[in-house]
């Protein structure tokens, strides 16, 4: 493999960035002929410092390489960070891994808690369903936190943590850019691209910066004609355009080429004030609006890039943040208080006739379904579905001087984040008594609050041991967590009569928000601490080691289902050894560490009876890996960065599926659903990148050509045996990006070419419904396991883009 032979040599993730607010580069300026690296600041620690200086894995993308990588997307950034995994279904909808902490958590609604925080500037973004999806445009820097960061970070960052950095408004001067593009992709339509920027200074203590965007993703999976015959009813559903209406026959219209393109709009405005030397405040509001039309995945049993849905499918997400940051001194020492109040809003609408097509053709499903006069219906669903969240966060923190012998950092953190979810499984025509009461023709209702609230008290000691040479730190975290779900759940009393959840299952006849009634709800509160304990060696100015031993959480919570248990808090210890090494004059940084991560009582999520996601503790998986990086800047005009991961993540005790009375997973059972030593999901073994770039001058301009290769090896899609047969691996890729440019005075002209092999990557494979129940065996031919559904990297895209800076 031409990536492993190049690579393999323990290099690792390309770490290049700056200081908010600045413009440093990687390339010299022409005059100065010179090959080395420049220096990378990071905030992590809550305090500003030199990336080599820093004793914790980071991998960190600048704005210069933000750019030089056309990064736009989370799913363009993440693919160079080789600690990190993820699972999309759409803009928005991601769930995302580090260091193979991969539970097979799906974004459920009321799922889990995320494993990684993500962070823009001071303030977290992680909701259930996936991080806020930023478009990447005047973006000072990404940082990636590998490993557990619970003493600084909480109950989010239980494996780590993903910052993304801002530039802030500067008031030394004038500047403005924009950058206009187009782009076709393989199988697909055109899209375009129109960035803007605009930092004004007020005077010469203030600036405001403006910053807009409008980003359309061509579309590239067909939604192909087909039909879909219902055995209980005996009518058929078609999607053609041809189709003619009976009353065994629905028409949707639904067919059509390049079915899941998408919009994205947003934009950002900033106030920085020096109120004087010491004292600052920096105030954003920033919002974004992204629709996602179609699906994202494709059905490779109808062939390459296709999908055969009857219902109209669509989903937006919008969001705005307020924010606030104010940084001081009190004394010597530094003090920085930082709010943010975020709103989110998605909306979704999904056919859901695969779940209605099995269900009927397993199980008779369709016979239960008809209209007013008691006639057999069409038993297909859509779902409509709402999430709206009202996020609260305030952090205040106080760090003593950092160049004193004896060093702290410590704070108090408060967060509260209310969920309303809305979930709507939709029958055209559905009788009156199978409706849920004030919700026409919707089968099964979910109408529910979810408030998770956080706070806690954190802070880190460091100290010389002896100076400039050895330094101790130790950390700690007391956190106390509320976590409650409440609200209706379930179908009418006409069509479950007996049940223990749903209208037949009130345990109050009050209505709840628009629902016919209150049938549980439930709370769990927690308190606990977290430790870390690190020692750094600094051998020389540009080499150092450390080891580290680090806790991260995650708190527990309600089951969607009202009626199974709680699902218990997971934690996870990480003991690493590093090093952050400079050589060759600046030219050469190589870093990296290994590490051994114990996870206790992880949260593993399965699709259950009704589709409903259950959370259960699964027992205990350890994880061992290496991470490296390499940077070397050959030439003054040569420059070549790489990363790559090694992880071998597995259960060290069999997962029985199923826990005692007191909530602990049972390990000792004869058939387990995966036995020790299975392999988690989502993670691969291996995963690299390397990146090279070459630049030269034309006369007084500049032009340069550029190379990215990205592979990631076969991953699990599921934890569990027999789901894992049915659904397949996750198959290695390997993916190649090229591109060329060529700058003069204030201008410049890129021309791209990402995924040059058209190569189809497996980033998610799913099903509708439970894989050992809607698994066909052999009951449609053309669907031995079930229909399973993938969701792949972008095909062969060409672009050229255009910008100026003034």
């Amino acid at each position: 493999m031409p990536l492993a032979a190049a690579i393999c040599l323990a290099i690792a993730a390309p770490a290049f960035g700056q200081d908010a607010g600045t413009q440093a580069t990687a390339t010299p300026p022409k005059d100065q002929k010179v090959a080395e690296l420049s220096t990378v600041t990071v905030t992590a620690q809550k305090r500003t410092e030199n990336l080599q200086k820093v004793p914790i894995s980071i991998q960190v993308l600048g704005t210069e390489k933000i750019e030089q990588l056309h990064i736009s997307s989370f799913d363009d950034y993440v693919k160079y960070l080789p600690s990190v995994s993820y699972q999309s279904a759409a803009p928005g909808f991601s769930e995302i891994y580090m260091r193979g902490i991969a539970s097979g958590g799906d974004g459920n609604h009321s799922g889990s808690r995320p494993s990684v925080g993500v962070y823009l500037d001071e303030q977290p973004v992680t909701t259930v369903t996936g991080p806020l999806d930023i478009h990447m445009y005047d973006i000072a820097r990404v940082e990636v936190l590998a490993g557990p960061q619970g003493s600084l970070y909480g109950a989010s960052a239980q494996s780590g943590a993903l910052r993304i950095i801002t530039n802030k408004p500067d008031p030394q001067g004038f500047a403005a850019s924009y950058t206009a593009g187009v782009d076709t992709v393989a199988n697909g339509g055109i899209g375009n691209l129109a960035e803007g920027m605009l930092n004004v200074p007020i005077s010469k203590n203030a600036a405001i910066r403006l910053v807009g965007w409008h980003e359309r993703d061509a579309g590239y999976v067909d939604n192909i004609p087909g039909t879909r015959t219902y055995p209980s009813w005996g009518g058929t559903v078609s999607n053609t355009s041809s189709c003619t209406p009976s009353s065994l026959m629905v028409c949707t219209h639904a067919a059509k080429n390049h079915y899941n393109d998408n919009t994205t709009n947003g934009g950002r405005a900033a106030l920085r004030v020096n109120l004087n030397d010491d004292w600052s405040i920096d105030g954003t509001v920033m919002g974004q609006k992204t629709t996602a039309n179609g699906n994202m995945a494709s059905d490779t049993a109808l062939g390459d890039l296709a999908i055969s849905h009857f219902y109209p499918e669509w989903q937006t997400d919008r969001w705005w943040q307020a924010a606030m940051t104010v940084q001081g001194k009190i004394g010597n020492f530094d003090l920085t208080y930082a709010y943010a109040h975020l709103k989110r809003n998605q909306e979704e609408h999904n056919d859901y006739s695969d779940y209605s097509f099995w269900y009927d053709t397993l199980a008779g499903y369709g016979t239960y379904i008809y209209d007013n006069s008691g006639a057999l219906i069409n038993p297909s669903q859509y779902i409509i579905g709402k999430d709206h969240y009202t996020m609260d966060s305030h952090e205040l923190r106080l760090a003593s001087p950092k160049d004193s012998r004896l060093r702290a950092v410590g704070g108090l953190f408060w967060e509260k984040s209310v969920h309303d979810i809305e979930q709507r499984y939709m029958i055209n025509g559905l009788s009156d008594a199978l409706t849920v009461p004030g919700w026409p023709n919707t089968i099964w209702l979910t109408e529910q609050v979810r408030t998770d609230k956080d706070e806690a008290v954190f802070g880190e000691l460091s100290y010389d041991i002896i100076p400039d040479t050895l330094t101790a730190t130790v950390g700690g975290r007391y956190f106390r967590a509320d976590n409650s779900l409440g609200g209706f759940y379930g179908f009418s009393s006409g069509f479950s009569p007996g049940s223990s959840y749903g209208e037949a299952g009130c345990i109050s006849s009050a209505p709840f928000r628009g629902a016919p009634c209150l049938d549980f709800n439930k709370n769990v509160k927690e308190t606990g601490s977290l430790g870390k304990v690190n020692l750094t060696w600094n051998i020389s100015p540009t080499k150092m080691v450390y080891a580290t031993r680090s806790e991260g959480y995650r708190p527990g919570g309600i089951n969607r289902r009202g009626s199974l248990p709680p699902y218990k808090s997971d934690y996870l210890t990480n003991y690493e050894l590093g090093w952050k090494t400079t050589w060759l004059n600046n030219r050469l940084s190589f870093n990296g560490s290994v590490f051994q991560e114990d996870w206790k009582d992880f949260q593993f999520s399965i699709l259950g009876a009704n589709g409903l996601t259950e959370i259960r503790n699964a027992n205990q998986a350890q994880v061992r890996g290496m991470e490296t990086e390499l940077n070397w800047a050959a030439t003054y005009n040569l420059q070549l960065s790489g990363g790559v991961a090694f992880y071998d993540a597995k259960l060290t005790a069999n997962y029985c599926g199923y826990t005692d009375a007191n909530g602990k997973p049972v390990t000792d059972c004869a058939t387990p659903e995966a036995p020790k030593g299975s392999q988690l999901p989502v993670t691969p073994k291996f995963k690299g990148n390397l990146v090279a770039r070459y630049t030269w001058d034309v006369g007084n301009n500049e032009a340069y050509l550029q190379g990215a290769v990205v592979h990631v090896g076969k991953r699990r899609s599921d934890l569990r045996t027999l789901e894992n047969s049915l659904v397949g691996d996750m198959p290695a890729y390997t993916t190649l990006d090229l591109s060329a440019g060529y700058n003069w005075a204030s201008f410049s002209v890129n021309v791209y070419v990402n995924n040059v092999f058209d190569k189809r990557a497996a980033l998610y494979k799913y099903t509708e419904c439970a894989e050992s129940v809607c698994a066909a065996h052999g009951v449609v031919p053309q669907y031995p396991n079930g229909q399973v559904y993938t969701v792949t990297n972008q095909p062969r895209t060409i672009g050229v883009r255009f910008t100026q800076d003034f």
